[in-house]
C-alpha cells in the first residue's frame, strides 16, 4: 500500500490499530453514530399499516383528502420516540436503522419482498415475525389490485412493454422505467416559508381561502376545496405529532432527576411545542422546523433518493448568525446540532422492495443532498461563515448523510475553493461540485427567471431544482444503450434472451461496407429504444395522479398553492417540467464503436461476424482478438477519434427529444447519471467491441470505461467537453467520477493543483465532478477484510455509501476504475 494515505485511510489505520473509531468531532452526535452505523436496518410497517387503514376507511374520496387523512391517521396513531443524546426529534421508524413501507407503490409484491428482504444480497433489511405476519394478513391484501405497479404493468404497448419486463414483470434493464418503486423524483422543499410563516401562517391563509369559495361553482366544489382541505389537515397532522414529541419529551423530564439530562428534555419539549407550528426563535428551532418538515415528507411518500435539504447555508444563515452575534450559541455548538440531524439522517434508510430499486441505489442509498456555496438571486456570491461550517463538518464527522453539494461560479472566492479541495482531500467522497456557469444557463434557456435560475438547489444525485418553479414529479427512464449496440450486431436480439427479438432488425450487419452504415443501424437502434422511454413518459404521466397524491409537498409549492393544484397533477400553470431519460452505457458504447470503426471498417484486420464470434464466446480463446479491441481509441483521453462518436450519439438524443418532447408538454433533458444502475445494466449484456467481457458493469455516467482513460484527468475533462453538444438546449446533468490517488494531492501543493483542476473543470462549464480519493489497494484490502474497513466511505455516483455494504460487482466496479497519480 502507498506510504501516503487520504484522511479517510489513516483515520482507519488507527481504528485499526488501537479498536477505537477515531472522530475529530466529541460530541452527543459521535455517541449517536457508534449505536448504529453498523447495524443491520429493520423495517417498520407503521407507515404502512396506518395508511392502510386509513385508505380503507375513505374510498371514494377525492385523493388528495385522503391523503391528508392518512396523514393526520398516521401523526394520530405512530409511535414517536426520542433518543437519549439526540437533540432534535422526529423519526418515522424504530431506533437504530430502519426502513418503512409504501404499499400505494408496489404493495402488490410486499407479501413476496418481506420474505426476501432479511436474506438479498444488495441492502437486506430484517423484519419481525409478527410484523410480517401483519403485512401479509393485512397490508398486503388490501393494496393487491390497487397499486401504481400493477396499472403500469398493463399500460404498456407489447414491444414497449417486451423492451420493458421479463414475463413475471421484472425489470429487463434495457428499457427501465424506474417509476414503480418510487413515487416521486429528487425534489426540494421551499422549507424557508415554514422558518417564515410557520405552519399555523400557511394554515391561516388555507383557512381564508377556503372560506371565499363560491359554493355554486363546481371547480371550486371539486378542485379548490378538496386541495384546500387537505392543506389544512396536513397542517394539523404534523403540529399534532409535533406536539406529540413534546408531550413525550414532558414525560421524561417528569421522571429525570438528573438535571442536565431533565434540561435537555425539556429543551425538545419547548422546541416542538413551538416549531414548526411557529416561526422559529433560534437556530436551533430553525434547524427543529426543517427535520419535522423533512421527515413528514418521508411518511407522505417515496421520493426518489428523498426529499433534499436546499440551500441550508443560505436559508439557516440568519438564525445562525443572529445566536453567534448573541453570544447564545459557538460554532461548536451549531456544528453538535447539524451532526445530530445528518445521523438523523443515516438512520432512516430507503427501502426498496424490487430488485431493480435496490440494484440501482446500492449501499442503502439515499443522499439528501445539502448545497453550499454559489450565487444568491441577485447573482452575487452567496458564501458565508455558515458554508464554512459545513465543510468543516464533513471533514470532521465521517458519515455519508447528508450528500454535501457545493456550487462553483466564476468568482468563488479562494478560500471556499480551498476548503472544499481539502475536504476532498478527506477522501469520503465530498463534496460532489456543481457548475453555476453551466446550469444557470440551461434553467433559463427553458424558461426560468434569473432570480430562480440563481437560487436554484442540488437535489439528488446530480440534477437540480428551483423549489417554486419546479413541477415536475414523473420518475423517468433509464436506457441501456450497450443493449442497443448488441442488438445492432445480433439483428434485435440479446445473447442473454436467446432467440427472442427485442428490439429491431437495423439491417444486414454483417453486409454493411462503410463505418457510416453500421452507425445508421445502430442509430436506428438507439431511436427505437428512446421511442419507447417517451412512451412509458407518456403513459406514467397519465396514470400517477390517479395513485398519488402530495398535499405536504404542494402546500410549501408557491404554484401549487396558487392554482389549487397538487403537486403530481400532470400540469400546473406556471411550472417548468424537468424530466430526463438517462444515457447508460456512454463510454462502453462509443470504445465499441471506435474499435469498430478502427478494426472492422478502416484496418479491416477483423469481420463483424468474427466479432460476432467472439462476443458470442465472451473472447475466449480469443484474446488476441480482444487485446487488440481494448487499444483502440478511447473516450476519456481528449481523443478525437472517440470523442467525435460520443458527440454523434449526444446529438442525436438530443434532437429526438427536441422533438417529440414537446408532445408530452415537458422537456425531457438527456442525461448521463446511472447511481448504480451501471451494474445491473451490465449483466444483461454480452461481451462488446471494446473488450468488456460479458455481464461486466458499464461505464458510468459521463465517466470513461473502466482503465481506459490513460492520458490523465484532464483528459477526461477536455473528452467530457469535446463530446458535450453546447449549442443544444435539452441537455442536463452528466455525472463524472474521478478517482485520484493521495499522493498526487497531498500537502499545500496538492492542494493548489486540486484547485486548479477544480478551475480548469469549472472554465469547461461541464454540470458534475466527484472524486475518490483513496489508494486502490486500500479497496482491494477492504474487500478481502470487510470486518477490518466498516466505516471506508467510497464515492459511487452522485452518493457516498460505506465500502463493505455495497456487492461485490459494485465493488469490483470501483476497484477498476483509473487510480489518476497526478492532476
Amino acid at each position: 500500500m502507498s506510504n501516503i494515505l487520504s484522511v479517510q485511510e489513516s483515520r482507519i489505520e488507527n481504528e485499526r490499530k488501537t479498536g477505537e473509531p477515531v472522530f475529530l468531532s466529541r460530541n452527543r452526535a459521535v455517541k449517536l453514530l457508534l449505536r448504529s452505523r453498523n447495524q443491520k436496518p429493520v423495517i417498520d410497517i407503521e407507515r404502512g399499516l396506518f395508511f392502510t387503514e386509513s385508505f380503507r376507511e375513505t374510498e371514494g374520496e377525492p385523493l388528495n383528502l385522503r391523503w391528508a387523512k392518512a396523514l393526520y391517521h398516521y401523526a394520530e396513531k405512530a409511535t414517536v420516540y426520542l433518543e437519549e443524546d439526540q437533540l432534535l426529534a422526529g423519526r418515522a421508524g424504530k431506533p437504530g436503522r430502519y426502513g418503512v413501507l409504501y404499499p400505494e407503490l408496489d404493495g402488490d409484491i410486499l407479501d413476496e419482498a418481506i420474505r426476501h428482504l432479511p436474506e438479498r444480497e444488495t441492502s437486506p433489511f430484517d423484519i419481525d415475525p409478527a410484523d410480517a405476519e401483519i403485512v401479509e394478513k393485512i397490508i398486503s391484501p388490501y393494496w393487491k389490485g390497487k397499486t401504481f405497479h400493477e396499472d403500469l404493468l398493463t399500460a404498456f404497448p407489447a414491444d414497449t412493454r417486451r423492451l420493458t419486463y421479463n414475463e413475471d414483470g421484472t425489470s429487463r434493464f434495457i428499457v427501465n422505467e424506474t417509476a414503480s418503486y418510487r413515487s416521486s423524483i429528487q425534489w426540494v422543499h421551499d422549507y424557508e416559508i415554514v422558518l417564515k410563516k410557520g405552519i399555523s401562517g400557511l394554515r391561516k391563509e388555507f383557512a381564508e381561502k377556503l372560506e371565499t369559495l363560491d359554493p355554486d361553482s363546481a371547480v371550486d366544489t371539486m378542485e379548490k376545496k378538496p386541495f384546500l382541505e387537505a392543506a389544512i389537515l396536513t397542517c394539523d397532522a404534523i403540529v399534532l405529532w409535533a406536539h406529540r414529541h413534546a408531550q413525550l419529551a414532558r414525560s421524561y423530564a417528569e421522571k429525570e432527576t438528573d438535571p442536565d439530562q431533565k434540561a435537555f428534555w425539556l429543551r425538545i419539549a419547548e422546541a416542538s411545542e413551538h416549531v414548526p407550528e411557529f416561526a422559529p426563535r433560534s437556530f436551533y428551532e430553525a434547524l427543529q422546523s426543517q427535520w419535522y418538515v423533512q421527515m413528514f415528507s418521508r411518511i407522505e411518500q417515496k421520493t426518489g433518493t428523498v426529499i433534499s435539504n436546499g440551500r441550508m447555508d443560505q436559508y439557516l444563515y440568519p438564525y445562525y448568525r443572529q445566536d453567534i452575534d448573541a453570544g447564545v450559541m459557538t460554532e461548536e455548538d451549531a456544528e453538535e446540532l447539524l451532526e445530530s440531524m445528518w445521523v438523523a439522517m443515516s438512520e432512516y434508510v430507503d427501502l426498496y422492495l424490487s430488485a431493480a430499486g435496490g440494484s440501482f441505489n446500492e449501499g442503502y442509498a439515499h443522499w439528501e443532498a445539502v448545497t453550499v456555496g454559489g450565487v444568491d438571486r441577485d447573482g452575487v456570491d452567496a458564501t458565508n461563515e455558515l458554508t464554512y461550517l459545513f465543510l468543516r463538518s464533513k471533514r470532521n464527522f465521517p458519515l455519508n448523510y447528508p450528500d454535501l453539494a457545493a456550487r462553483v461560479h466564476t468568482l468563488s472566492p479562494r478560500r471556499y475553493l480551498w476548503e472544499v479541495a481539502e475536504t476532498i482531500k478527506e477522501g469520503s467522497g465530498f463534496p460532489k461540485l456543481i457548475n453555476d456557469d453551466e446550469v444557470i444557463p440551461l434553467l433559463l434557456a427553458k424558461g426560468a427567471r434569473i432570480e430562480e435560475a440563481n437560487d436554484y438547489s442540488v437535489s439528488g444525485c446530480s440534477e437540480v431544482r428551483m423549489p417554486n418553479r419546479d413541477t415536475y414529479t414523473s420518475p423517468c427512464a433509464y436506457i441501456n444503450f450497450a443493449a442497443a449496440l448488441e442488438m445492432t450486431l445480433f439483428h434485435g436480439r440479446m445473447l442473454k434472451f436467446g432467440e427472442e427479438e427485442i428490439g429491431i432488425d437495423a439491417g444486414p450487419v454483417e453486409d454493411f461496407e462503410t463505418f457510416e452504415e453500421f452507425l445508421e443501424a445502430y442509430l436506428k437502434e438507439q431511436r427505437y429504444f428512446i421511442r419507447h422511454a417517451f412512451v412509458q413518459e407518456y403513459q406514467i404521466i397519465r396514470l400517477r395522479a390517479q395513485h398519488f397524491a402530495s398535499p405536504l409537498g404542494s402546500m410549501l409549492h408557491e404554484l401549487c398553492r396558487a392554482e389549487y393544484k397538487d403537486l403530481h397533477q400532470p400540469v400546473i400553470p406556471g411550472g417548468i417540467d424537468l424530466g430526463y431519460f438517462e444515457f447508460i452505457g456512454y463510454g462502453t458504447v462509443i470504445d465499441s464503436l471506435a474499435a469498430i470503426k478502427k478494426y472492422v471498417y478502416e484496418e479491416k484486420t477483423v469481420t463483424i461476424r468474427e466479432l460476432q464470434e467472439a462476443i458470442a464466446a465472451n473472447f475466449e480463446g480469443r484474446e488476441q482478438l480482444r487485446n487488440l479491441l481494448k487499444n483502440a481509441p478511447a473516450y476519456g483521453n481528449n481523443d478525437p477519434y472517440a470523442d467525435a462518436i460520443g458527440k454523434r450519439l449526444d446529438r442525436e438524443a438530443l434532437d429526438f427529444t427536441a422533438r417529440y418532447s414537446k408532445e408530452l408538454g415537458v422537456h425531457l433533458d438527456l442525461r448521463l447519471v446511472p447511481f448504480t444502475s451501471h451494474v445491473p445494466f451490465g449483466k444483461v449484456v454480452a461481451a462488446t467491441p471494446n473488450g468488456r467481457l460479458a455481464w461486466m458493469p458499464l461505464s458510468d455516467g459521463s465517466s470513461a470505461s473502466q482503465g481506459a482513460d490513460r492520458n490523465g484527468p484532464t483528459a477526461v475533462l477536455l473528452s467530457n467537453f469535446a463530446t458535450k453538444n453546447q449549442g443544444c438546449r435539452d441537455r442536463a446533468a452528466r455525472l463524472l467520477n474521478v478517482k485520484l490517488s493521495p499522493s498526487c494531492v497531498s500537502g499545500d501543493v496538492g492542494t493548489e493543483k486540486l484547485v486548479q483542476f477544480i478551475q480548469a473543470w469549472h472554465d469547461l462549464r461541464l454540470w458534475h465532478i466527484q472524486f475518490n480519493v483513496l489508494n486502490t489497494e486500500t479497496l482491494i484490502e477492504a474487500q478481502r477484510h470487510p470486518e477490518q474497513y466498516r466505516s471506508l466511505l467510497v464515492r459511487i455516483a452522485g452518493y457516498s455509501a460505506y465500502f463493505t455494504e455495497l456487492s461485490k460487482d459494485l465493488q469490483d466496479d470501483i476497484i477498476a476504475r483509473t487510480e489518476q497519480q497526478a492532476v
